[in-house]
Order: C-alpha cells, then structure tokens, then sequence
C-alpha cells in the first residue's frame, strides 16, 4: 500500500515539476501594432500562442502615436507599422534591432458609408465628394500624421477633391476610430483600409481607390533593438509563414512581396 501511495506522490510531484518548468519556460513578447491589424493580429496570436505556449501582448494604436512611445522607451519587443514612414522614423533613431527590419503586408483604401446608406459615389478624377457630403463631415485618420489619414489625403489631392472637403475632414486619432463614425452614423462617409471595412458590419464599401492614387500601402515589420524577449524573433517568423498566410488573407491582408 505504502509503495502505491508513493508511487501515486511521485507522479503528482513530477506532473508538478514538468507544468513548473513549462511555465518558466514560456516568455512574453509585447508587439506594438497599428490598430488596423486588430482582429488578424489577435488571431495570429492566438495561434502563436497555442503552438508554442508563449504569450503574445498586442498594443493597438495609430502608427505615429506609437512610433513615439518606442522613441520615449515604451517597453516593446517588437513593431508592426501601417506605413513605411514611422518605421523609418524609429529605425532613423537607431532603435530596430538590426537585419531584423521585413516588409510583411500589405492593404488598399476605399470610401466607406454607413451600412444603411443609399448613397453611391463612383471615385475618379475630380469626383464630386463634396456634393455627396454637403454640410457633413468626412471621417479619417488625421492626415497630417496618421498612416491611413496621409493615404487617403494623397488619393484626394491627386484626384483633385481634396481642396473642396478639407475643411470638412473629422480628423480621428486612427483609422479604426474613423471606421467608428461612420459605423455610428456621425459621418456619412469615411476614408479606410479595405480590411477596417471588412471588420465592420455597421459600414459598406461605396467604391474603392485607384491603386495608382496614393502611394502602396505597406507594414513594416521589426524588433526593436532594447527587446529581450526570445520569442521576438520567432512570432516575427511566424507571422511570415506559412501557417500566417491564410490568416492575413482571411482579413483582406496581402502580403508584401
């Protein structure tokens, strides 16, 4: 009876002792990602996590805002930016680990309405979104900084609109909080990335930006040189695998090429 019970103590001690080391084991990685990548980014994670037992924390925000916070030390492992420009922008600060620097994804810009909108608007050279708005606003990332907001002012203007409604512009912190008006009905139009419009069953797409208006849109991806975490590297690799792919395309993702 005494070797059973032992036999029974030994086990539990070493199922104890294999979950201790397999928790000790497993390491944070904290990713600083623009709020456009949300729902791909968590399930990403998800997966990640589930394969390797380590834990993904995401912190979502307008690219510039959290290029800023990187600059004044804000604890990241990793950064996924909307454009190139804020990539540069830390990498120009000597904060990217180096070689570590990839272009991962890539987007498109539509005009979005509220889901119960009538409204039809066919994009072009000097387009009449001004007569479509009247007095009402317009919703985007605030253009003078925020990725999707310095998109869709670069279609306006080489569409010949932008003069016409930029008074009228409602300049939100980050696309997802331009996705937001106009999902609530606060903005009969709004300027996003198709994979925001996806995300939202409160919009529709009117009508999609001719790729040659503004420039490609493109998310680097890269360590950040204070990072300690041994798992930085991997999710980083996971997120350009394979296994990642039919994600980022379920999300109206591409990938960089």
């Amino acid at each position: 009876m005494r070797s059973i019970r032992a036999h029974v103590v030994s086990m539990v001690v070493a199922v104890l002792m294999a979950m201790t080391t397999s928790a000790a084991m497993a390491v944070d990685v904290t990713v600083f990602a623009a709020a456009s990548l949300k729902e791909a980014m968590d399930d990403q994670a998800k997966q990640f996590e589930a394969a390797t037992g380590n834990k993904v924390i995401v912190s979502y925000g307008a690219s510039n805002a959290l290029a800023k916070q990187i600059e004044a030390g804000a604890p990241a492992d990793a950064f996924i930016s909307a454009d190139l420009d804020w990539m540069d922008y830390v990498d120009q600060r000597r904060l990217l680990m180096p070689d570590t620097r990839v272009n991962l994804l890539r987007n498109t810009l539509v005009l979005i309405a509220p889901a119960s909108s009538k409204a039809t608007l066919k994009i072009g050279p000097n387009f009449n979104l001004a007569g479509a708005l009247g007095q009402e606003k317009l919703a985007m990332a605030n253009p003078d900084s925020v990725p999707a907001g310095k998109y869709g002012k670069a279609a306006l203007e080489k569409l010949g609109a932008w003069p016409a409604v930029e008074k009228q512009v409602a300049r939100a912190d980050n696309v997802r909080a331009a996705l937001a008006l106009v999902s609530r009905g606060e903005a009969p139009f709004g300027i996003v990335y198709s994979t925001d419009a996806l995300s939202d069953k409160g919009v529709r797409i009117v009508d999609t930006f001719p790729a040659d208006s503004y420039p490609r849109i493109v998310y680097p991806a890269a360590l950040i040189a204070t990072s300690k975490s041994a798992a930085g590297k991997p999710f980083l690799d996971f997120l350009r695998g394979t296994a990642a792919r039919a994600t980022w395309e379920k999300y109206g993702f591409g990938l960089a090429q």
